[in-house]
């Protein structure tokens, strides 16, 4: 579909060259191959590689300082730049999108309760990363794209570099939020996920104006309309453990809860291909085919098969996918009320148990703490696991005010009363480099357990420095590994390492003040003072 180009000039862009408006699937991808942006694999999906950045460039991105200055939590995820820059930038990118020989425009919406839906455009110059767009945001019909204005506009030029001796910032790549004017622009990065990521900030910063608490989780149901929700950071095993084959799936990462219940942000996956395996993954493995975009995966150039063990590029291997190419994905985007929350983390110390239930005060102490460990490949300069305290399973892309999230979060947990889980997909009988990883088919179990109200029929016992009540046993998982004591050999250096953790949680929760004594008490309790820091 042409596009009246005059569209574009509202955005600064004068195209010199040809653009396409909403192209099909099967046009982008013959425009990626044609332009040698990537190649075919063995089943049909194209395979791109992105480039330096293969995970977010988290030290690039900005919001600019404007009439919403006060209601930004400003710091290390949410850096400031001044309206100047980001004039001067806005400019040299849609200078520089003006004169490409092809542009691509996607028009779409994050959101899929149209209550609370934002419309977006993402014009570009790679026909692959509008492909991803359109896997990732929701897709209107030509119908209804004749009355399409957009809410929010994204600029992405990836192969336009920044000059940090003229431009104002320190880094070649940048992502950069204006919430004024409803602009994103982005520039010397090719990794997809800063497209989806960007609009998922700009909703999380929008949705709790409406009542909504956003959520940086995935969501999935049953036949009965039990929902549960799956908060975690990349790695952690959202997509992995929310695509089960016999529960519906409604989204694997960004979804809103009103008073309606919960609703997805997006419109497809974006699940990390790391040993993926067809075995253990296979929803994730079967998307892998004509419209699926495989970002950073190595392919044997003669069979065109993908070597999903070798990490040469990265561990942060990525395949976007459209929903509905998960068999059993919830059309609608939308489900009731949670039913059960599980909090993922994946604990590079080797010292948190499996699995433990959370009362009220236990759930709120967890959901702002946001506990795991940054895994290899998911951010730039990440080359091993690292403790890190992410408010709400998701700070990077929770741009407002802590309490913001917190009270709502609060508020639907008294009023739909959930049952709550954090549940550890990281290491046992060691810390990272010593013990192994929790196997994918132990944490399915476990999952499952806490889904079908197995975990409300057992005994527990409670875990002194954590402060957590663990079951003794647990249906299709060695008891041994429940308590995670049982699986060191020396168990004063897992004393040691977990009051190292116990303490790293109480240095953390002292960084919001508005967090009552009553939830505070509810969290970790070192048994000795350890001097911490936050690598495992």
């Amino acid at each position: 579909m042409f596009f009246d180009q005059k569209e574009l000039e509202t955005v600064g862009i004068h195209a010199k060259g040809r653009v396409y408006r909403n192209p099909s699937f099967e046009q982008l991808v013959e425009q990626a191959l044609i332009k040698k942006e990537g190649k075919l694999c063995h089943t049909a999906a194209l395979a791109v590689k992105t480039g330096r950045y293969t995970g977010r460039a988290t030290k690039a991105r900005f919001i600019v300082e404007d009439e919403f200055k006060n209601e930004i939590r400003w710091g290390k995820q949410n850096v400031a730049i001044s309206e100047k820059i980001f004039n001067h930038l806005y400019k040299k990118v849609s200078d520089y999108l003006s004169e490409r020989e092809t542009l691509y425009v996607f028009d779409g919406y994050a959101g899929a309760d149209k209550n609370y839906s934002l419309n977006v455009r993402v014009i570009n110059e790679l026909a692959s990363q509008n492909l991803c767009a359109r896997n990732m945001f929701l897709r209107y019909t030509d119908e209804e794209l004749e009355n399409f204005a957009p809410d929010y506009a994204l600029l992405v030029a990836p192969r336009f570099e920044a000059d940090p001796k003229v431009d104002g910032i320190d880094t070649e790549a940048f992502i950069i939020i204006n919430l004024t004017k409803k602009i994103v622009i982005i520039g010397g990065t090719g990794y997809a996920g800063e497209i989806k990521k960007s609009i998922f900030t700009i909703m999380n910063f929008l949705m709790p104006k409406k009542g909504v608490l956003p959520m940086h989780c995935a969501a999935n149901t049953t036949e009965n309309g039990d929902v549960a929700l799956f908060f975690g950071l990349s790695g952690t095993g959202k997509t992995t453990l929310s695509a089960d084959e016999d529960r519906k799936l409604i989204g694997d990462d960004e979804h809103g809860w009103s008073d309606e219940g919960v609703f997805n942000f997006e419109g497809g996956c974006y699940a990390k291909c790391y040993k993926l395996d067809e075995k253990h993954e296979p929803q994730i493995y079967n998307a892998m085919h004509f419209q699926a975009v495989v970002e950073n995966a190595i392919m044997n150039p003669h069979t065109r098969e993908f070597d999903f063990h070798d990490n040469s590029i990265t561990e942060n291997g990525r395949i976007s996918y459209p929903l509905d190419f998960i068999p059993n994905a919830v059309p609608s985007g939308k489900g009731g009320h949670p039913k059960t929350i599980i909090f993922l983390t994946a604990d590079a110390f080797g010292v948190l148990p499996p699995v433990a239930k959370l009362d009220h005060k236990q759930a709120t102490y967890h959901f702002v703490s946001g506990y795991t460990s940054k895994l290899a490949g998911t951010e730039d300069g990440i080359v091993e696991p690292q403790a890190t305290f992410s408010r709400f399973f998701g700070a990077p892309f929770m741009p407002a005010i802590p309490n913001v999230y917190a009270e709502l979060f609060d508020r639907y947990l008294k009023k739909y009363k959930p049952d709550v889980f954090l549940v550890n997909t990281g290491w046992v009988g060691g810390k990272f480099g010593v013990g192994e990883r929790i196997s994918i088919a132990n944490s399915r179990a476990i999952v499952s357990a806490a889904l079908n109200g197995e975990l409300d029929r057992v005994e527990y016992e409670k875990h002194e420095i954590f402060n957590l009540d663990i079951p003794k046993s647990c249906p299709n998982v060695e008891s041994e590994i429940l308590n995670p004591v049982n699986t060191w050999s020396d168990k004063d250096e897992y004393e040691k390492q977990a009051n190292k953790l116990a303490e790293l949680f109480e240095n953390n929760i002292e960084k919001y003040p508005s967090v009552s004594n009553e939830v505070k008490e509810a969290g970790p309790k070192p048994t000795k003072k350890i001097k911490v820091n936050e690598k495992g």
